[in-house]
């Protein structure tokens, strides 16, 4: 039996038709709620999305709820649903790719000079793409070619067992080697989301950028869609075929890599890039000639900003993805004065 004396306003209270109690913060509250509070933030009805700008926007305080590389990367995935194939595709003159008759011997010398472990397979033109070619598959079938003639040899002793790569006839043409993948083909205009669904569904890291009338326009792989979230990926076999990562030009200015930190920079030659209003998670060259200019600049391309005044970038080499080389050039007299210290490391470095 329920006892009376808390049916009154005290067993309104613990019913589920209770009113929340004055001064009852928590009344009402999800646990969303609470967690968007801890963080600073108000609880309301603003999207997933919104939310999550609008943290980033307000973290940057001594207590970062998200560490510099981390709000890149978050920006960078709420960016993905806007970006197109065409916006990080590798543009056709860019593509390395071979003709379905091509032998083994040069489909090996053309994986090693390009670096590449996939590349395209056309017919006449690369307008006429039948697919693509792996380096693993090209392995494999040397090792299985050569393994399956060493074992046919009758007389077999410690010396002649194994793998005769001798046997293998590397004048052999790919197209009949049955080595070609598919590939993907896709519209510029696709977003890259599908473009990742897609990839996913077909097991297939590949695709060719098609224009409206069936021409190849660009190439872009799954590594170009992961490094639109997480940055360039360089592996062991990205040799920088330019040298050394800061070379002096001999008339007081620098040859940059893209990816040389402002801090390695202002050690090596005694220059400090410190812009104005640039964000504090900057760290690269090459990151900050694209917050000078706010967006991604282009090979040839001269830049001057009021923000750092006494410089000149021009902008040496650059891709979709991000700027590799930078000249910078002492322009003006801020430039010249830091063009004094840059002569003295230059010559200790003769």
């Amino acid at each position: 039996m329920s006892d009376p004396q808390n049916s009154g306003a005290g067993g309104q209270e613990n019913g589920h038709g209770a009113e929340p109690r004055e001064g009852d913060s928590r009344s009402g509250e999800t646990w969303i709620d609470r967690l968007m509070s801890a963080v600073g933030l108000k609880p309301s009805t603003a999207t997933l999305r919104a939310t999550l700008e609008d943290l980033l926007e307000r973290d940057g305080g001594a207590d970062d709820s998200f560490t510099a590389d981390e709000r890149r990367m978050i920006r960078n995935i709420l960016r993905l649903g806007e970006t197109r194939v065409g916006d990080i595709m590798i543009q056709r003159a860019e593509i390395a790719a071979v003709a379905v008759d091509v032998s083994l011997t040069e489909l090996m010398i053309a994986f090693k000079e390009t670096g590449h472990s996939r590349m395209p397979i056309y017919r006449e033109t690369l307008d006429d793409a039948s697919g693509m070619v792996h380096i693993r598959d090209l392995m494999n079938h040397i090792a299985e070619e050569a393994a399956v003639r060493a074992s046919s040899i009758e007389t077999r002793s410690e010396e002649t067992a194994g793998i005769h790569l001798t046997q293998v006839d590397l004048g052999r043409r790919l197209s009949d080697t049955g080595l070609v993948r598919p590939v993907l083909f896709v519209p510029a205009s696709m977003p890259v989301t599908d473009l990742l669904a897609r990839m996913q569904s077909n097991r297939i890291q590949m695709a060719l950028v098609i224009d409206e009338y069936g021409g190849v326009d660009g190439l872009v792989s799954l590594e170009d869609v992961v490094e639109t979230v997480v940055g360039d990926i360089e592996d062991e076999h990205d040799i920088d075929e330019e040298g050394a990562a800061i070379v002096p030009n001999g008339t007081g200015g620098w040859i940059a890599d893209g990816l040389v930190e402002l801090e390695d920079f202002a050690e090596a030659t005694g220059i400090d890039l410190d812009a104005a209003d640039i964000p504090e998670d900057v760290e690269t060259v090459g990151g900050l000639v694209s917050a000078l200019v706010g967006r991604m600049a282009v090979s040839g391309e001269q830049i001057r900003s009021d923000r750092l005044p006494g410089y000149m970038f021009e902008i040496v080499a650059a891709d979709n993805r991000r700027i590799r080389r930078v000249h910078i050039m002492p322009d003006g007299p801020a430039g010249r004065r830091g063009d004094d210290k840059g002569r003295v490391g230059e010559m200790g470095a003769a």
